[in-house]
């Protein structure tokens, strides 16, 4: 099996690995030409658990290459799998540029009987409408006719891609029946992980974005509830794990929002798509406004509890996104830098995953706990290094409030310093529950 991979991002390069690694010779095919030669040499340009081995005995194997060259690899392929970025217009609807650049570079190179799957997320028919047409157009071929076409969606998290590819059941659907099994003959072989048959493309498109949609929404619940139990007095982490007792209920954790490549940019795709079609999602629509306002209420709730941050300095804990990865995408620590700065506060951030020079091409000023000088902690992300912080020499250090965006840490630890602690769903004055 000759199986091109369009797109050798953190998500598309392990699974070309993993095809590799279970028989098939793979190419990865990049725009990026250090991505390209570093692939080529062995070498995982990505910090991602045993993906370096995978890399290197499958390409000191010959099965694994890189190229920029997607329509001569193409020529050559029994199997495209394409996974390459859709992001947000400014309108915040989905951008297909990329998706339809790749769509023509494959194209031109596409033979018959080869089976095309799409991997990349995108908005409820945007395959059939927006992506296969290109193909037929830029080939020659009728799809289900001549070429087969599928669509089955990435499902797995930084850090965890390779056991996730292994384990997660993989949707697919095809553009028609012969397509389908096309390519759930094909996630079988060689990729191993249980294989859901949707039937459709549609179906499949879909069943991404309800899962990310649900997570939104449950999210945005749990936010909700987590900022009536700090009006309240009630500490929203007893409330959450007592209703999820029952087998009914899973509410997911609050926080100080929601990052990353699927969350804040997935629903929007099918929120506008759902307007165009006279069916709007009114639920996912205020989930997101919820979820997209944490950052500005957290500060919100920092001047209403401690002070006015003007011409104080506040000082951003984490830029990543997610615990313990270097991806920012859409991370929450920009529009909490932005809800600061539009506050009059200095505004400061420090992530070991990051250099000081990172910080700044971030757009951020970079500064140190137990260095620097900061009158307020905000903790963005909830990496290990941030554990167990001294928090009484943070005090003497001169801090004297905190938000604890991730529930992190133990709310009588900061206020036994001295300091003030503003969890989510929770504040310091309130006490553990009575174990005796």
């Amino acid at each position: 099996m000759r199986i091109v991979v369009v797109g050798g991002g953190r998500m598309g390069l392990p699974l070309a690995s993993l095809f590799a690694d279970n028989g098939a010779t793979v190419t990865v095919c990049d725009v990026n030409s250090v991505l390209v030669d570093t692939i080529n040499r062995g070498l995982s340009p990505y910090e991602e658990p045993d993906l370096d081995h995978y890399i290197a005995r499958n390409v000191k194997a010959s099965r694994l290459a890189a190229t920029t060259n997607t329509t001569a690899a193409v020529h050559n392929a029994n199997v495209v799998v394409v996974i390459v970025p859709a992001w947000l217009t400014e309108a915040r609807d989905i951008d297909y540029s990329v998706l339809r650049a790749a769509s023509r570079d494959i194209g031109r190179g596409l033979q018959p009987r080869t089976l095309v799957s799409y991997e990349t997320t995108v908005a409820v028919g945007g395959t059939r409408s927006e992506l296969v047409p290109v193909l037929e157009q830029e080939s020659g071929l009728k799809a289900g006719v001549d070429f087969f076409v599928s669509f089955s969606p990435e499902r797995v998290k930084a850090n965890l891609v390779l056991s996730r590819l292994q384990q997660t059941p993989k949707i697919v659907g095809g553009y028609n029946t012969a397509s389908t099994q096309k390519a759930v003959d094909l996630y079988k072989t060689y990729l191993g992980a249980p294989v859901t048959d949707v039937i459709s493309l549609e179906a499949a498109e879909l069943a991404k974005l309800a899962g990310m949609l649900y997570r939104d929404v449950n999210i945005a619940l749990a936010n909700e509830l987590a900022a009536l139990s700090e009006i309240v007095g009630v500490d929203f982490a007893l409330v959450r794990d007592a209703a999820n007792t029952d087998g009914e209920s899973r509410l997911l954790l609050p926080g100080i929002g929601v990052g990353g490549h699927c969350t804040p940019v997935y629903p929007h795709f099918m929120i506008n798509d759902a307007i165009r079609r006279g069916v709007p999602q009114r639920l996912s629509t205020a989930a997101r406004a919820i979820n997209d306002e944490q950052p500005a209420r957290c500060v919100e709730r920092l001047e209403r509890q401690w002070k006015p941050v003007n011409g104080r300095a506040v000082h951003i804990l984490g830029l990543g996104f997610r615990p313990d990865v270097k991806v920012d995408t859409y991370s929450t620590a920009y529009p909490l830098r932005d809800a600061l700065l539009a506050r009059g506060a200095v505004v400061t951030l420090e992530d070991p995953f990051y250099s000081d020079d990172d910080v700044r091409a971030a757009g951020f000023v970079p500064a140190h706990t137990g260095r620097d000088r900061m009158d307020a902690i905000v903790l963005n992300t909830a990496h290990t290094a941030f554990k167990e912080p001294n928090f009484s020499d943070w005090r003497a250090h001169g801090i004297e409030a905190l938000i604890d965006g991730r529930n992190f840490w133990n709310a009588d630890a900061v206020s036994g310093a001295g300091i003030l602690y503003l969890g989510i769903g929770r504040d310091a004055a309130l006490s553990p529950p009575n174990t005796l």
